[in-house]
């Protein structure tokens, strides 16, 4: 698979469409977790175009099934830091490394700042739930990136577990979302490596700022 700190990722070209940040606290079809919330609720926006895939994407799941969306836009600060956080964890556990080796295994779970795709607002994080919100299982817990089970197509975890990434996957790539494939839970549409996967000639979103809320 390509990873985000592959060098064709940041050679993709952007031709940014403008679309604003939207809150998906007013979407009704939607369901949001509050687990990454924060105070000014960047956790619940993604951009217009994502949002209306999702929302596409949950009508074509099981009529017992929705989307539970644990985190969609994230400020490249805390992209940063969360990228950083992950680096000095691997000097401690691999500590005879270079610094192009810690960025490059660090992509595997984070993505660098540069070229996140939850900074230009178009990755979302997400699981399935039944009506009441009640979380199903997919194997891992969102985010538990410690195990080689987080890789979307393990057969590390139960055939339930295999049957609702299954499903997950099939309603967001119908509509046209693809998958970072270490993580079962991360899809992107419209960001650089959805651009470089799917052979667009350019990404729509670029890193979302202030003006885009």
């Amino acid at each position: 698979m390509i990873l985000l700190s592959d060098p064709a990722i940041s050679r993709m070209p952007i031709d940014e469409c403008g679309e604003a940040l939207f809150d998906l606290r007013t979407v009704q079809a939607l369901r949001l977790d509050s687990r990454m919330a924060d105070p000014e609720g960047f956790y619940a926006r993604l951009r217009l175009g994502v949002v209306d895939r999702l929302v596409t994407a949950q009508t074509l799941l099981p009529a017992e099934l929705r989307f539970l969306i644990i985190e969609g836009f994230r400020p490249v600060e805390r992209q940063v830091r969360y990228f950083d956080a992950h680096v000095d964890q691997l000097r401690i556990a691999h500590p005879d490394q270079d610094e192009a080796w810690y960025h490059r295994q660090a992509s595997r779970y984070i993505s660098p700042p540069e070229v996140a795709p939850h900074v230009a607002g178009a990755a979302v994080d997400l699981t399935l739930c039944d009506p009441d919100g009640h979380e199903l299982w997919l194997g891992t817990e969102v985010n538990d990136t410690d195990t080689e089970a987080c890789h979307t197509a393990s057969t590390a975890i139960s055939a339930q577990a295999r049957e609702h990434r299954r499903i997950l996957g099939e309603a967001l790539t119908t509509v046209g979302l693809i998958n970072y494939r270490t993580e079962w839970w991360h899809w992107s549409y419209g960001d650089r490596y959805w651009a470089c996967v799917t052979g667009a000639s350019a990404a729509r979103y670029g890193p979302a700022t202030s003006h885009h809320l």
